[in-house]
Parts: structure tokens; C-alpha cells; sequence
């Protein structure tokens, strides 16, 4: 009897997890290459579920596709890999009335953005047919977070096969998709698409699993399916590990059952001790056919921020008139004396915000967000402050932005972040959880009330998102096109890497004059030929023109007149960008904060002057 038929009156028993239970065994690698190297592991573990009551099992092709198989050049090998793990679990099966559903798993996690639908098509096609051809008895999606995802490919699924589909997806939050789309109309799609069994798998153990269950109505046409994992996992000696017992399984069998639930098995932590519980318990009990459901309410309100910004945003200002704002590194060292020396200088000259570098060239420096408190309380100067995606999760990055937001700091640069290499702990890892795109994306969602997993901060952020633009490129125009991408993940304004060049100032402006989104043109004033040489021939995206570093060499015996130099050719740019660009955005260099005094009053000397001139020219012509 097929297990759909089986079903309609049965609750059947699926099987637990194979990656993790094969990590507690002490293997660490690609899980899904084993199926050529140790078969016989393997079967042992499809054996292990049978005899522990499984009515089915599943291939361990969980990840066995080209996208995932490709961390491990295994990308050529997914046929053969997808090809021996049905043979495997047929071998397991025979005899043992088990049927045999052919895993695939789905790609996009919290960064839905990075794999595009076109890959995962092609991907998927390519896994599902090797499955097919070995006459798996149905096709198991399993943990996908994003919707968009297990709606392509189910629709692709139900158009090339007519064997039975069961479609899994996993929460990061009980009750919602990733999207905030609430389970119960998530599944409803899925049966409406064509599945025959839909339902919930990992991320979740019982007890959460079974109160999102308490939301989703029992399916007009489909069945009901959960794989909740046994716990949450710790972290002990360098090894995950999961502690949930077999008896809270047994314990929650019933439960799951009253949620409707027809076909239960498990996911990640769970092991044969798992199944034989709900086996156990379910043994000849029937399936409800009519439950109760709990809908809670659906729409997120969130409230609006309760935040009074007194400034005005940057990329509001910037519009309206001339504005100057200056870098000035956090020290390396823990005197912070000539820091808020140069702080409290940059005040009385006038600038509109200083901006704190979030570790530049991944050289650990005084915390930014505790500095930028402090010279906003001390100084009574707006801090501007960087974030990278280098040296936090998507954990930490949330945990940061919420306490920038707590401590009043709302002006934020989103980079990408110089990688740990360049750095001086060159062994350390670069996180880079998410690229700056996202990380836009994700401040952009925190000031709509939602955090990056979705759920419901309680209240609406007030950020205002600056973006990195680097014009020191051999295709501006393709710098443009990034910068129009991240204008759409939801940049405010921006603020460019260093120019070195009149020229290259008229040409970014033609390139980007279509465009509403205010940018600060960043200008670094050079302290030596030295300096010019390292900056152009070594720091990634800064290019100085071979006219400055021949001026810059002929003063190289000279510190204090480099330094002059240095100041005169950046007094130039300033004129030539102020024509063009209301932002001006000086970069200090080596704390010599009094270089970037000058240039700041020169900057708003000269943005009066311009004003005024440009207001006679109208009224001669007027």
C-alpha cells in the first residue's frame, strides 16, 4: 500500500536526524560524501530508525546538491552521491516494509538575498532528477526559511513528478515564516501548489513546534507533517551537542497527535531512542480529524519610536546646504587625551558630525559606540559611527544596533569592513555574516520595528543609513550601479572613499547627477611622500594621481612643508568638489585633527563665498 493511502488512516513514524547523529559519532565533513566512502555507516543508521519503528526513512542527500557539495569540490559528484544514498536506503528497507523518500534541502538561510532563484532552480532540477531515477517513493523538502524558495521549487517538484510530495518548512520565530508570513497561510500555499503532506521541521524542539502547530488548520487535502529537533543543542569543548531525553519525546507524542499531526519524525539531536518513543507511544492510536486551532494575531503593530531626534538627518541637511563632516579615528591606545582635543577643535569649527571608524584597517581601536556616546554627551557634537560587517554575526550586529539606538547614537555608516588579514591579529576571522547590502537592509528593516530574523522589536528605529561609495575604480559606471543597489536595500546618503583628483570629482558628478541620494565627498589631506606612496600602492581603494605624489616627493625632506602641501592640494579639491557637491567629508589623518581644522573652516569659508556668488550671479541675471 502506498504511504499517502496509509496515511488517510494511519499516523506514520519517520525517522531522526543522520547529519547530527553522525557529528556525535565524531565525523566532521561533508555527511553526504559518505554515502560513497562509508556506505555501510550509512545503512547501519537507516537500520538503526527501521528497528526503532520508522514506517519511513530518508536519503542522506540532505545537502547533496551542486551549491552546497561545492564548498567541498564535491559539486561534479551529485549524481553519484544522490545515486548511492537511495541504493543505500533501499538496501536498509528491504524486506522491512519502510518506504524511501528522497531528501533535498533547501539553500537560502537569514541571507535569502545571496543565491538567486535562477541557481537554485538549476540546482534543484539537477538533485531531483537523480532521485527520481532511482525510484525514491517521494520527495522530502525539508528546512527551507524562505518561503519563495520551497514555493519554486515544489512548483517545479509537482511538475516533473507525481509521486508524493512532502513539504517542510522551518520558523525562526513560532507561528511566522522568516517573511512574517504566519505558518498556517504558509502551508495553505504549499497544499495549494500541490503538496501532499506539509508541515514544520527543525530549528524547533516540541514544545514550540507544537504551539505553532496550535495556529495551522488541519489541511483540506494534504496531511500534516512535524521532524522537531530535540532541544536546543550546547556547545561544550568545541563540540555541539544535544541533551534533550527520549521520554520528553514520548511525552509530547500525544500532543503532536492532537495537533493533527499524521506523519512524525525528527530532526537535528534526535537518534533512534527519539523515534522508538513516538512509536511507542502512537502505536495503534488513530489520527484526529478535527482539532481545534488557536489563531493569535497576525499583525505585527509596531509602535512608532518613541524618539525625538533633535538634529535633523544628514542627507536632509546635505540637500538644502553646504555640510562638513569629519573623520577622526578612535586611538588605539587607551589615552583618549588628543582624541577629544581634536573632538571639541572640529566642534568649534563648525562641522555638522564626527565619524568614528569601526576599526579601520581591522586594527583593534577604543570601542566607536562608546567614544561616539561620550562625544555626543561631553562634546555636544554629533557622532557619526561606522559598522562593519567584519567582526560580528548577525547576533552581534543586531545587539550593537539596538544599543546604539539605546544610547541615542542614530547616525551609522554601513561598510563592508576590511578583512582580518591586513589587520595585526592577521589569524583572526572575518565574520562577514552578511555583505553591506544587507547589512543596509537589516537597519533599514530595524527602523520599520522588525529585526533581520523578522520578529518584533516592539518599536520603530530612527537610524539614518549612510552607504560607502568608492569612485578610485576602473568602471565607475559599475561603482554607479552598486550604489543604485544600495540606494534600493535603503542607503540615505553616502560617502566616498578618498579623491585625489579635480577630474575624477567632474566625473563622478555626471555619473551620478540623476541620482537624489546626497553624496559626501571624502577628501584626505596627505602628511608626506611616504604617506601619498602607501596610500596609492597599498590601501585598497584609493588611487592618487602621479602629479600629487611628484609634488609630495619633492617636499619628502620636509615634514613640515609636506604637511603644508598636503593641505594646499586638498584645499583645491575642496573648491573643485564644492562646485559640484554640498557634502565635503575630511578624513584625519594620524590624529593630526588640526589639518582637518583648517580644511573645515576653509571648507565653510569657501561654501559662503560660493553661496554668495552664486546669488549675485542670479540676481545680475534676474
Amino acid at each position: 500500500m502506498k504511504f499517502l493511502d496509509r496515511l488517510k488512516n494511519e499516523i506514520l513514524i519517520a525517522d531522526g536526524a543522520i547529519g547530527t547523529l553522525l557529528y556525535s559519532f565524531g565525523t566532521d565533513t561533508c555527511f553526504e560524501e559518505l554515502n560513497l566512502s562509508h556506505p555501510d555507516e550509512i545503512v547501519k543508521i537507516h537500520t538503526a530508525y527501521i528497528e526503532a519503528g520508522a514506517d519511513i526513512i530518508q536519503t542522506n542527500t540532505y545537502a547533496a546538491n551542486y551549491l552546497k557539495l561545492q564548498r567541498y569540490g564535491l559539486e561534479d559528484h551529485v549524481k553519484e552521491i544522490n545515486s548511492s544514498a537511495a541504493r543505500l536506503a533501499r538496501q536498509a528497507a528491504a524486506g522491512q516494509n519502510a518506504y524511501i523518500l528522497g531528501t533535498i534541502g533547501g539553500n537560502r538561510g537569514i541571507r535569502p538575498n545571496t543565491i538567486s532563484l535562477e541557481e537554485i532552480k538549476r540546482s534543484f532540477r539537477e538533485q531531483l532528477y537523480c532521485l527520481l531515477l532511482e525510484g525514491v517513493d517521494g520527495i522530502l523538502l525539508e528546512t527551507y526559511y524562505d518561503l519563495q524558495e520551497i514555493e519554486t521549487v515544489l512548483s517545479i517538484a509537482r511538475k516533473e513528478t507525481d509521486i508524493p510530495l512532502i513539504a517542510q518548512v522551518s520558523l525562526q520565530e513560532s507561528g511566522f515564516m522568516q517573511n512574517q508570513t504566519p505558518v498556517n497561510e504558509a502551508l495553505k500555499r504549499l497544499e495549494g501548489i500541490g503538496a501532499d503532506v506539509v508541515g514544520l521541521n527543525c530549528r524547533l524542539g516540541p514544545h514550540h513546534m507544537i504551539t505553532s502547530l496550535e495556529q495551522v488548520e488541519l489541511p483540506k487535502k494534504a496531511f500534516l507533517s512535524a521532524y522537531p529537533n530535540a532541544g536546543l543543542p550546547a556547545y561544550t569543548d568545541g563540540k555541539f551537542h544535544f541533551e534533550s531525553s527520549a521520554d520528553y519525546f514520548r511525552q509530547s507524542a500525544r500532543r503532536f497527535r492532537d495537533q493533527g499531526v499524521r506523519l512524525l519524525g525528527g530532526c537535528c539531536g534526535t537518534t533512534p531512542e527519539h523515534i522508538r518513543a513516538f512509536a511507542t507511544e502512537l502505536n495503534d492510536l488513530d489520527p484526529v480529524t478535527e482539532k481545534k486551532v488557536t489563531f493569535k494575531n497576525t499583525n505585527i503593530e509596531v509602535k512608532s519610536s518613541p524618539v525625538i531626534r533633535k538634529e535633523r538627518p544628514l542627507q536632509e541637511m546635505v540637500k538644502e546646504r553646504p555640510s562638513v563632516i569629519v573623520e577622526l579615528d578612535p586611538p588605539r591606545k587607551l589615552d583618549t587625551t588628543r582624541f577629544f582635543e581634536g573632538a571639541k577643535a572640529l566642534k568649534e569649527a563648525g562641522i555638522d558630525a564626527l565619524t568614528l571608524a569601526d576599526n579601520s584597517l581591522a586594527s583593534p581601536r577604543i570601542s566607536n559606540s562608546a567614544l561616539g556616546h561620550l562625544v555626543k554627551e561631553q562634546v555636544g557634537l554629533r557622532p557619526l559611527v561606522h559598522l562593519t560587517c567584519r567582526d560580528r554575526n548577525v547576533i552581534g550586529l543586531q545587539s550593537h544596533l539596538m544599543g546604539l539606538h539605546t544610547l541615542g547614537l542614530h547616525d551609522v555608516l554601513a561598510i563592508t569592513g576590511d578583512p582580518a588579514r591586513v589587520g595585526d591579529f592577521p589569524g583572526a576571522s572575518s565574520v562577514f555574516d552578511v555583505s553591506s547590502f544587507e547589512l543596509i537592509e537589516m537597519i533599514k528593516q530595524f527602523n520599520e520595528g522588525l529585526a533581520f530574523s523578522g520578529k518584533d522589536l516592539g518599536q520603530k528605529g530612527v537610524f539614518s543609513i549612510a552607504a560607502a561609495f568608492n569612485p578610485n575604480v576602473r568602471s565607475l559606471e559599475k561603482a554607479v550601479v552598486r550604489m543604485e543597489k544600495k540606494i534600493k536595500y535603503g542607503a540615505d546618503y553616502f560617502i566616498t572613499q578618498p579623491v585625489y583628483s579635480e577630474k575624477l570629482l567632474l566625473d563622478v558628478y555626471e555619473q551620478t547627477k540623476h541620482l537624489d541620494t546626497p553624496v559626501y565627498i571624502g577628501l584626505m589631506p596627505l602628511t608626506g611622500s611616504k604617506n601619498a606612496e602607501f596610500l596609492h600602492n597599498e590601501v585598497p581603494g584609493i588611487k592618487i594621481s602621479q602629479n600629487i605624489l611628484d609634488k609630495m616627493a619633492e617636499l619628502k625632506h620636509d615634514p613640515v612643508q609636506s604637511k603644508r602641501e598636503g593641505i594646499a592640494i586638498t584645499k583645491s579639491l575642496i573648491e573643485a568638489a564644492a562646485e559640484l557637491f554640498n557634502g565635503i567629508y575630511l578624513i584625519t589623518p594620524f590624529m593630526n585633527y588640526e589639518m582637518t581644522v583648517e580644511l573645515a573652516v576653509y571648507a565653510r569659508e569657501y561654501s559662503d563665498r560660493l553661496s554668495r556668488r552664486k546669488q549675485n550671479a542670479e540676481s545680475f541675471t534676474n
